[in-house]
């Protein structure tokens, strides 16, 4: 049999065992402790704690996100150049861990400033700290998934584990810190401990994945020059429109992230009795907490539908919760709703990260070159944006809407046009987003059929490019 035929036939079946699938999965609920954290909970910190004004909120997610997009592409260079004992993207994980969830309490930590300037200066320099150390870790974690299996299946069970790492994180927020958004004495004390904890967890999570993940893919070229970079970024179609669809998919679902909590203690509280703490663990848990229960079924969805069609089929069911959302009237069917764009943008991730790992295929395919970690790094970088424009969005909707925060102290009922306001713009806003994204993906040419020809033309072409080096029989040459 030759080596082509068997490279196919081990791409047909998994392979990974499950306590690497696991380790893998660990290593987001870490990256997550900063970044659901801060997704979920900053903005409410900066209104309601450090006492700033949701417009200049919006400014800063703006401005700092945008940071954090280019620090990606730092991040994804310092990928490519790199490779050591420990391999290539490993090592990041090891030096950039702890510095990055240390960053995440400095952000949490604002000393209690008499100048309103001071405190966005304190914002703006530990948001963008924290984005540049995310960067450093989460670049060469996403970009380890490319290069631990080649096989479609292996890669959509990677994706899920994440996504249940990821959920698990969320989970873990949903029932230890939403439900004292709104009962808390000491908020700004609440938000310290449960960072502090987060630290020490956090750090558990990524050495799991450290000492359980190999890199296993075969390279040609381990150093990747700037230039060679740009010329398989440049060939690669499937990862622009891959790379353009979640920049739309990812600005609505920030805008239900950044909305939750507001939507759970303001929206929905209209319809209970009492201070509900409840509502804001559950609409967390529905909402942006749904990959946990979303994300084993990845592999599920991609064997019956595909990657292409799973994303385009979790975009619709986005969309129906949200415009069902807009009109909801009672606890129930406001709930359902919620419940049905969690689970939409739960698919949604899961299919995303399952289909980025094939654009490295497509780029080797045209090139001879692999470039994980530029190719996450521009898959990031208009992920980055996408994030920092729905968070953006969601903070200027608060002040359009006139949402006024309360405060220690100072405890504020918005009226019935603000609460209409809010829960237009967390219907309708997502909804219009991630229909734009559905179109694009629809143009997106990797099928899984595709896929597997690219597959068998990397081996080919590996295996002329080492006859033509050695003047060997392109039939003996290594793949």
């Amino acid at each position: 049999m030759s080596t082509t035929t068997s490279t196919l036939e081990n791409a047909a079946k998994p392979h990974l065992r499950p306590a690497t699938v696991i380790g893998y999965g660990a290593g987001d609920a870490g990256c997550n402790i900063a970044f659901q954290m801060t997704g979920l909970f900053l903005l409410v910190y900066y209104t309601n704690v450090a006492g700033i004004r949701p417009s200049d909120a919006g400014t800063l997610f703006l401005v700092v996100k945008v940071w954090d997009a280019f620090a990606d592409v730092f991040a994804g260079r310092m990928v490519d150049r790199t490779m050591t004992r420990w391999g290539k993207f490993r090592p990041f994980i090891l030096w950039y861990s702890l510095p990055l969830l240390a960053s995440n309490l400095l952000v949490f930590s604002m000393p209690e400033f008499d100048s309103y300037g001071y405190k966005l200066l304190w914002a703006y320099l530990t948001y963008a700290l924290l984005g540049l150390l995310y960067s450093m870790v989460n670049i060469p974690y996403g970009s380890l998934a490319g290069a631990m299996s080649q096989n479609p299946v292996d890669r959509s069970r990677l994706a899920s584990a994440r996504m249940v790492g990821s959920g698990t994180t969320i989970l873990l927020l949903a029932v230890i810190l939403a439900p004292r958004i709104k009962t808390a004495a000491n908020l700004h004390q609440t938000f310290l401990i449960v960072a502090l904890i987060f630290l020490v967890v956090g750090m558990a999570m990524f050495m799991t994945t450290f000492l359980t993940s190999r890199e296993t893919v075969y390279r040609e070229v381990e150093r990747v020059s700037l230039r060679e970079t740009f010329s398989t970024l440049r060939r690669n179609g499937p990862l622009m429109r891959l790379c353009l669809s979640s920049f739309f998919y990812l600005t609505g679902q920030n805008i239900v992230s950044a909305l939750a909590i507001y939507l759970a203690n303001d929206v929905l509280a209209r319809y209970v009795s009492g201070t509900a703490g409840w509502l804001a663990a559950v609409v967390t848990i529905i909402t942006t907490g749904a990959v946990i229960y979303v994300g084993p079924f990845g592999p599920s969805v991609t064997r019956r539908l595909g990657k292409k069609r799973g994303f385009m089929t979790a975009a619709v069911i986005s969309i129906v919760g949200g415009l069902l959302f807009a009109f909801s009237h009672n606890l129930g069917v406001a709930l359902l709703a919620l419940f049905l764009i969690g689970l939409g943008m739960a698919l949604l991730n899961t299919m995303t990260w399952a289909l980025e790992a094939d654009t490295v295929e497509y780029g080797e395919y045209q090139t001879g070159i692999r470039t994980e970690g530029a190719t996450y790094a521009a898959f990031s970088f208009t992920r980055k944006v996408g994030q920092a424009v729905g968070a953006a969005i969601a903070s200027y909707a608060l002040a359009f809407v006139g949402f006024r925060a309360s405060t220690a102290g100072h405890q504020v009922t918005q009226t019935t046009e603000t609460l209409n306001g809010m829960q237009a713009a967390a219907a309708f806003l997502p909804a219009a987003f991630f229909l734009v994204a559905l179109l694009i993906m629809a143009t997106y040419p990797l099928t899984e059929e595709k896929f597997k020809e690219i597959v068998r033309g990397i081996v080919a072409n590996r295996a002329a490019r080492h006859a033509a080096l050695h003047g060997e029989d392109p039939s003996q040459a290594p793949r």
